[in-house]
């Protein structure tokens, strides 16, 4: 059974430098340590190895034939170490690491997504990034219990205690209507006018709500398939009618369906992005700073609308 042998990285500093000088007086000023120092540590490292590494006379310094062969080793191991040290320092740092990204399709058709993560690739090339689309409500808890780091997500929602949402884009709810239906003609719709209407319900309802109490009439809820995507497919079958951001009628056209402002003041869809409140972590701790940075939210005097 093999012995174990312990050498420290300093033994290794020691053992090169009188290698490259064959001095050890030299080798031990090139390391700022006193002679007797420096011998003692290459003395160590020849006997944890069981093996001379160095000639030694009064005149010279001579690598033996086991010591030729570990000098490149040697510089191997002081490679490594000092790859260590730096990959160590720039994780610190926040320039390396991993950020677990859940989102929501729908955060991705305003830009708001893909241009906050551009905007980091580019400060943070060494950065691995990993993207997970989810159901939304799902978002905070898996935010909370360490699943994913940051989120993209439509409030108003529930957090846990722990997360904080910063918006990040407001952008005004319109009606997604079947194509034949009677009130696409107009180019503005007012919310009482759609009283008695069947509403078709994205993962997030707020809109809907706010409509109906707007318009004065309770709504007539139909299905609630999930994304944004899935509902505007819904109300091309005739299911019913929508409302949706109004970034959704810029980025997904759907055959039979049309999109038409709302009168009054804008009722305001927002995106926003989710962290936790004390994140340690440095690279994800640089990615919120960015967020902070990048808040831009017209109409943020707007309040938001409660959740029900």
């Amino acid at each position: 059974m093999k012995s174990e042998v312990h050498m420290e990285i300093r033994q290794f500093r020691c053992f090169v430098a009188v290698a490259e000088q064959l001095h050890f007086s030299r080798a031990a000023e090139q390391l700022g340590m006193a002679a007797p120092s420096m011998t003692k540590q290459i003395q160590d490292m020849e006997r944890a190895l069981g093996v001379r590494l160095f000639h030694r006379t009064k005149r010279s310094v001579q690598l033996t034939a086991a010591g030729s062969l570990f000098l490149d080793d040697a510089r191997r191991v002081l490679e490594q170490a000092e790859r260590a040290q730096d990959t160590a320092r720039r994780a610190g740092r926040g320039e390396l690491g991993r950020i677990v990204i859940g989102y929501v399709a729908s955060t991705g058709y305003a830009g708001v997504l893909q241009e906050q993560v551009a905007a980091f690739r580019c400060t943070h090339p060494s950065i691995d990034l990993e993207f997970r689309e989810v159901a939304m409500d799902l978002l905070p808890e898996m935010l909370d219990d360490g699943r994913i780091d940051i989120a993209f997500l439509r409030p108003p929602m529930a957090y846990p205690p722990g997360i904080v949402a910063v918006p990040l884009l407001r952008d005004p709810f319109v009606v997604a209507l079947p194509e034949r239906h009677p009130l696409g003609t107009r180019a503005v719709i007012e919310p009482r006018d759609l009283a008695g209407e069947i509403f078709v319900l994205p993962e997030q309802d707020a809109g809907t709500w706010e409509v109906a109490r707007r318009g004065a009439f309770d709504p007539k809820l139909g299905p609630r398939p999930g994304s944004l995507a899935a509902v505007v497919i819904l109300v091309s079958l005739g299911a019913g009618i929508a409302i949706v951001p109004g970034s959704l009628s810029r980025a997904v056209s759907v055959e039979h369906v049309v999109y038409r402002q709302l009168s009054t003041s804008p009722i305001l869809s927002e995106i926003a992005a989710a962290f936790r409140r004390t994140e340690w972590a440095p690279a994800t701790k640089a990615f919120i700073a960015q967020i902070r940075a990048a808040v831009r939210c017209p109409g943020e005097e707007t309040p938001a609308m409660p959740r029900r």
